[in-house]
């Protein structure tokens, strides 16, 4: 900043605006109102425009000068047509002027094709020329005579008319075109006669024509543009006189579209002015602006109008060499005014322009030249070579001050500035109104016309570049506020101005606003540019929250364009300012608006949705209320996602904060009444409507939270509306049965192939009964999920309750498919049909038959595939359940329920119990059958004769196993009779005996199984092993409860499918089928008699295999049959539960049962045991169905054959031979080393394994070993740990169970058996004391509670 500026005390741009009076600026109409009227207007800038052309360069052209050479007249040369030989050729052919005058006419209309007939004055003689050969006579006299030299002579003649009009006496450039003219019509008519063909029927007339052609040109150049110099002629430039037809002024042209005035009235006005507005007035203006400037008048700007004598400095320095140049580029346009002002001012030389004074600035000379230069060629105000200006001296007798302030300018209006604002804004008019259709938003406001006019207007009146932006941008606020543009041609002019494109004939300069520092500014100029900011955000501000009135409509504007131009144009410019109590004050209104608008919006639903009588309100009207207050919030959420807050005010927000409340309590309220009414009406609202209204309830609260988080919703919905669901869970509940039933009614159980050519997969082998009954679980359990319960307790308690309902309906299922099941497989065989339907003495003749021939006919059972499709559905149903378990997130639930369960004084004992009954085996029963065997089956029923289990039939055997469950659920104390019967195939079951059980809770207290050795009223004894657990409403329960009830269903099917099986195993793994092996037929066993010393017989290996064999074709041939039904894990299940059979079967040729008291079996021989074990080996192999090949498992997987009791079996080489003595003796050290293991583990709660179900013989003996629990149950995770604990603990600790097995069959170890029993129930009593003593201590004294938070008495 200059020294000058900086001494300045205040500051004047605001001192300028308190005295506007005293200012000694230029500008007067800063301080006046008067408008400029449009004529003013238009007549200054018509003279610019017209100055622009004086200024122009002159347009030059190349002309060619032929050497002289001798003429000739065109009759001369016409004449040599009548010297042709034969006179017929020199004549037209007949009707040849028809076509001649068409040609005639396109050359006068402008549409002939060949070159040189554009050009006007040949337009102007070829139509004289038309109208003398269009005239009756000549042509009557042409069509009869034809004669070439008749019609171009009438053209000559008519061609010198046709150029001599309008030329003065003494001009003579006339008639150097004339034989040009000539020349072009006899081209014409040569190009007329080739057109029709004629050049083939008249060549010498054609060739007489191209010769007169050439003569003609002979005094002219080509027709065409030539640009040789030709024989001794000469090219010479010629400059194009200065036209005065407005037609031929460009900026003029402009000035008339933007004032709507006709050329004829331009051309008028310039007609009556033209010798007042010359160069020489235009020089005359700048002298006069540069004594103004250097005297420091008010005809300038002057350093008062800056702001600091810095800017007022700069601006200056800049004026000087501008006016300069424009002063020449004057003298170089009209060299004449240098003569006469030399001649007058001889004595004042003045000194020539120094080049480097244009160069101090060179931006401003640039854009001096970019302004100088319009889009169009326009003239150049630069020069080549400096002009001599002494006779521009400025000193020229030294005006006064007071004359130049009083002096007045042809070209400057008296107010540049209002002048130029008036015109800009007819330029932006007319450009506006004017503008192509297909000019797309954001291109020029003005069009290239209108700047380059307006650049001329700023150059000759001396306006700076900044202030012809600022009144730019103040014209574009003025017709933005007065609404004749819209935002987005204001966003484009704010563009225009701040970021200029960088094609400089489009722009006003050449530098956008931004370049120029606002402290070099003139005072009215910044005070312009501050008040149009302020004005545009007022209006802008009124904009925005118009627009914001309509943001909650379907399709309302955007407020995006009002934003953009507020953020980027206004509220970031340095000039701008605003307070923070008006933004908080415009935030308050707007929001204000907002409310206002939102609550209208809602009131208009609410009409809209719910009746006015409440008689007719259903919980429909407040869903759909509630759907269309959602459908708005999602709606202005999505539309408002990327900025959410305009102006620090949130629209969003302000809806939900608005409408959420007034819907929370109007929904609350209706809901209230609705339920109300259908009370008072003992009616029921529809459940799917609750649902509904929870789902729209719920999306509402989401919202809410989000939107308001420190302020609670309303009411409590799931309080409200739980109900609903308990309803809807009793419906389900009480419909369960029922869709079981029909479920499996409608199903046929047969396998679902596509193809039945090809074999079925896994996932086709089970029916659709268990898929519909599965799917309905899902679709129950999905209507829980799809409702989003917000209240954990509460969902937890529903999927409780549906989990009791789905397991009712599969306990259904279970049993009706069991039942089925049963019947199909306990059919009679056809063998069974016919022997039934034989007499009672048939029947003795065939027994004694099969007696005599020691022969039994077992035949393999046909099985449906139908029964091997339910038990693939059982499979299915096990895998679906645990699927269910994890959806439903079990364990969860229980864990939600468990922590907000009541303190345990206050929590209810259960009111009912389930005990668990295990049919375990059978001892020495009585046979019922001729052949001193039974075929046994149990059945249990309760006091008041309800049957309540019935096991499987175990065929031709006095020591059965059933390993058979039951749960029996009761309230209290009640009385169970198990009594066994003897099938038979016709006639009545034989009773084989009766005993009693009470099942007490009371004696249950410690939930502890207990065994029980029941003696049957006539012979032998039954074993049972009995549990209790209490009955629970928990979820886990419930799973437990379904998957064992599934498990033991799927285990009782499959022993049914085997016991087909088992019949033939124990024939052919009996002692008779071993001892037959041994004796090797009928002939051995006599001499064996006879001959006692002799060897016992060796059996060869392939005699041990041949024995196996009809066995292997046996489950070969059963196989063959399930595999092509059963799935593979039903498959492996039931080769599994074989391989069960074949070891019980092994085990019965080896050793006894397990009992107190010895046993009249006889031990097998070493070689017997040799030939058992080889067997064993046999069957292994079998049932893996290894492939030596490639290694692959067939069958069975060998971790599950290689079970307990395999090793078991296989400990028997070990103990079977040992002596007595050894034997008692290694079952004491057993015995002793499993006590103090028992010692060191005290803080475990039950006792080993071996001191469990193992043995037993006193009534109601407790195990210590827990039994399994429904709780272990609830999925086949558990499942599976359980079981693997139990195979381990089965092979962690040695068991002296075998040994015990084989002091049976020794004599003399009876009063070691029986001592040990004795031992046994002492330990058991004592550990179950001592257990109970714990469990108390560790409850307090108070209520006991066992495992899995069971209550205990």
């Amino acid at each position: 900043m200059s020294t000058s500026s900086q001494s300045r005390p205040t500051n004047r741009r605001v001192n300028s605006l308190q005295k506007t009076g005293n200012s000694l600026a230029r500008n007067s109409s800063r301080s006046r109102a008067k408008p400029i009227s449009y004529n003013d207007a238009y007549l200054f800038a018509l003279r610019v425009a017209y100055l622009h052309h004086l200024l122009q360069p002159r347009a030059k052209r190349k002309q060619y000068v032929p050497a002289p050479k001798p003429t000739r007249k065109v009759g001369e040369i016409v004449q040599e047509f009548s010297y042709m030989k034969d006179p017929k050729n020199q004549k037209f052919p007949h009707g040849f002027m028809s076509p001649l005058e068409k040609r005639l006419q396109g050359v006068v209309m402008g549409s002939e094709r060949l070159p040189g007939y554009n050009d006007a004055a040949v337009k102007r003689t070829f139509a004289e020329a038309y109208t003398a050969f269009s005239e009756i006579g000549f042509r009557k006299r042409m069509d009869k005579e034809r004669r070439v030299e008749d019609l171009v002579l009438i053209f000559y003649s008519n061609a010198i008319k046709a150029l001599q009009k309008g030329k003065a006496a003494d001009d003579d450039s006339w008639k150097l075109l004339v034989d040009r003219h000539v020349a072009l019509f006899v081209r014409l008519t040569s190009a007329t006669l080739k057109d029709h063909g004629n050049d083939r029927d008249k060549p010498e007339l054609m060739g007489r024509l191209k010769k007169l052609e050439s003569k003609l040109l002979t005094n002219d150049q080509d027709l065409v543009i030539n640009t040789s110099d030709g024989a001794g002629g000469t090219t010479i430039e010629v400059t194009i006189p200065l036209s005065y037809d407005v037609k031929d002024m460009v900026m003029v042209q402009v000035v008339a579209k933007i004032f709507g005035l006709r050329n004829s009235q331009v051309q008028s006005d310039i007609d009556t002015n033209k010798n007042f507005w010359t160069e020489s007035a235009a020089l005359s203006d700048l002298k006069s602006y540069q004594h103004c400037l250097n005297a420091n008048t008010k005809r300038t700007l002057t350093s008062d109008d800056f702001d600091v004598e810095e800017g007022y400095q700069l601006w200056k320095k800049s004026e000087i060499p501008e006016i300069s140049q424009m002063m020449a580029e004057i003298l170089q346009a009209k060299p004449g005014l240098v003569k006469a002002s030399s001649g007058s001012n001889t004595n004042k030389p003045l000194p020539q322009i120094n080049p480097s004074s244009v160069a101090q600035d060179k931006a401003y000379s640039e854009l001096a030249k970019t302004i100088s230069s319009p889009l169009d060629e326009g003239p150049s105000y630069g020069f080549d070579q400096p002009a001599d200006m002494s006779a521009l001296s400025i000193e020229d007798d030294q005006p006064s001050r007071l004359f130049l302030e009083e002096s007045t300018y042809t070209f400057i209006p008296p107010e540049p500035r209002a002048y130029y604002r008036a015109i800009l804004t007819h330029a932006m008019t007319f450009d506006q109104l004017h503008a192509p259709q297909s000019e797309t938003v954001g291109q020029s406001p003005l069009s290239r016309e209108s700047i380059s006019l307006l650049n001329e207007l700023c150059v000759r009146w001396r306006i700076p570049e900044f202030s012809r932006l600022v009144l730019f941008l103040d014209v574009a606020a003025q017709k933005f506020l007065d609404q004749e543009i819209g935002l987005d041609e204001l966003d484009t002019a704010f563009e225009f101005v701040k970021n200029p494109p960088p094609d400089k004939r489009v722009t006003l300069s050449s530098a956008s606003l931004s370049s120029y520092e606002q402290a070099h500014w003139t005072i009215l100029d910044f005070a312009l540019y501050r008040q149009v900011l302020l004005n545009l955000h007022e209006a802008l501000l009124r904009e925005l929250y118009e627009l914001l009135q309509h943001c909650y409509d379907s399709k309302p504007p955007s407020p995006g364009p009002v934003l953009v131009i507020l953020e980027s144009h206004i509220n970031n410019d340095p000039s701008f300012s605003r307070g923070a109590e008006e933004l908080e004050e415009f935030m308050r209104q707007l929001t204000d608006g907002l409310q206002a608008k939102a609550a209208t919006v809602y009131r208009g639903y609410l009409e809209a949705e719910v009746p006015q009588n409440q008689e007719e309100w259903q919980f429909y009207h407040v869903v759909q209320l509630g759907k269309s207050v959602v459908k708005l919030c999602e709606r202005i959420q999505k539309r408002y996602r990327k900025n959410p807050e305009i102006l620090g005010v949130n629209p969003f927000t302000i809806l939900v904060e608005t409408m959420f409340p007034s819907f929370e309590n109007d929904a609350n309220d209706l809901i209230q009444r609705i339920l109300h009414v259908a009370q008072s009406k003992n009616s029921e609202v529809d459940l799917q409507d609750g649902f509904d209204l929870y789902k729209e309830l719920v999306e509402i609260r989401r919202i809410h939270h989000a939107s308001l988080p420190e302020r609670p919703f309303a009411f409590h919905i799931e309080g409200l509306l739980a109900d609903f669901v308990w309803r809807w869970i009793r419906v389900a509940d009480a419909k369960m049965i029922d869709l079981v039933d029909q479920a499996i009614k409608q199903d046929q159980f047969q396998v679902r192939s596509e193809h039945p050519e090809q074999p079925a997969t896994d996932e086709q082998r089970h029916s659709v009964s268990i898929i519909d009954i599965f799917r309905l679980f899902n679709q129950t359990a999905d209507q829980i999920y799809q409702l989003n319960w917000d209240d954990d307790i509460t969902y937890a308690k529903f999927m409780t309750a549906l989990s009791k309902s789905f397991g009712i309906g599969l306990a259904r299922y279970c049993e009706v498919l069991e039942q089925r099941f049963t019947k199909e497989m306990d059919r009679l065989s056809p063998a069974q049909i016919a022997a039934a339907q034989q007499t009672k003495q048939e029947k003795w003749m065939q027994l004694a038959k099969d007696a005599w021939s020691n022969k039994e006919k077992i035949e393999p059972f046909q099985f449906y595939p139908e029964s091997f499709v339910k038990l693939n559905n059982i499979e299915y149903a096990i895998q679906q359940l645990d699927n269910l378990e994890k959806t439903m997130n079990v364990d969860a639930c229980a864990e939600v329920l468990r922590k907000n369960a009541p303190p345990r004084e206050k929590q209810r004992k259960p009111s009912k119990y389930v005990f668990t009954i295990k049919i375990v085996e059978g001892e020495d029963l009585k046979a019922c059958d001729p052949g001193g065997t039974s075929d046994p089956y149990v059945v249990l029923g309760d006091e008041y004769q309800k049957r309540l289990a019935k096991t499987r039939v175990i065929s031709r055997n006095l020591n059965p196993h059933w390993d058979e469950s039951v749960d029996i659920t009761v309230t209290g104390a009640l009385n169970i009779i198990a009594t066994i019967w003897d099938w038979d195939t016709f006639g009545d079951h034989d009773f084989v005996g009766r005993t009693s059980l009470k099942l007490d809770p009371a004696h249950f207290a410690d939930y502890m199984p207990r065994e029980y050795w029941l003696n049957l009223d006539t012979q032998g004894r039954l074993l049972l092993r009995v549990s209790m657990e209490g009955e629970r409403d928990d979820i886990q329960f419930y799973f437990g409860k379904a998957f064992r009830l599934l498990k033991r269903t799927e285990r009782d099917m499959t022993r049914k499918i085997t016991d087909k099986l088992s019949q033939y195993i124990n024939s052919s793994l009996s002692l008779d089928a071993l001892r037959h092996l041994m004796n090797r037929g009928i002939s051995a066993s006599v001499s064996s008699l006879w001959n006692r010393q002799s060897i016992a017989p060796t059996v060869s290996p392939m005699d041990i295999e041949n024995a196996l064999k009809p066995l292997f074709t046996y489950f070969d041939e059963n196989f063959a049959i399930m595999k092509q039904t059963l799935t593979d894990a039903s498959m492996v299940m039931v080769m599994n539960r074989l391989w069960k059979e074949v070891l019980v079967a092994v085990e019965g040729l080896l050793v006894p049962p397990l009992a107190d008291k010895p046993s009249s079996q006889k031990p097998v021989s070493q070689q017997e045991m040799d030939i058992v074990f080889r067997w064993l080996e046999l069957l292994f192999d079998f049932f893996h169905a290894r492939d030596d090949e490639t290694g692959e498992v067939m069958g069975v997987p060998a971790d599950i054959l290689k079970s307990p009791k395999y090793h078991e079996l296989a400990s028997l080489n070990f103990f079977y031979f040992d002596t007595t003595e050894n034997l008692i003796k290694t079952s004491e050290r057993m015995t002793s080393a499993t006590l103090q293991r028992a010692a060191q583990q005290k803080h475990r709660l039950s006792a080993p394994a071996n001191l469990g179900p193992a043995f037993g013989g006193f009534v109601g003996q407790a195990s210590m070993r827990r039994a399994k629990s429904i709780m272990l149950s609830r999925n086949l995770g558990t499942m599976k740990k359980a079981k693997e604990e139990k195979r381990k603990e089965a092979q962690a600790e040695p068991n002296d169970d075998m040994i015990l097995r084989i002091l049976r069959m020794r004599p003399e170890a009876a009063g070691y058996l029986r001592d040990r029993s004795r031992q046994r129930e002492r330990l058991a009593a004592s550990a179950a004391a001592e257990m109970i003593v714990r469990q108390s201590l560790a409850a307090g004294g108070g209520p006991q509670f066992g495992r899995n938070n069971l209550p205990r008495r």
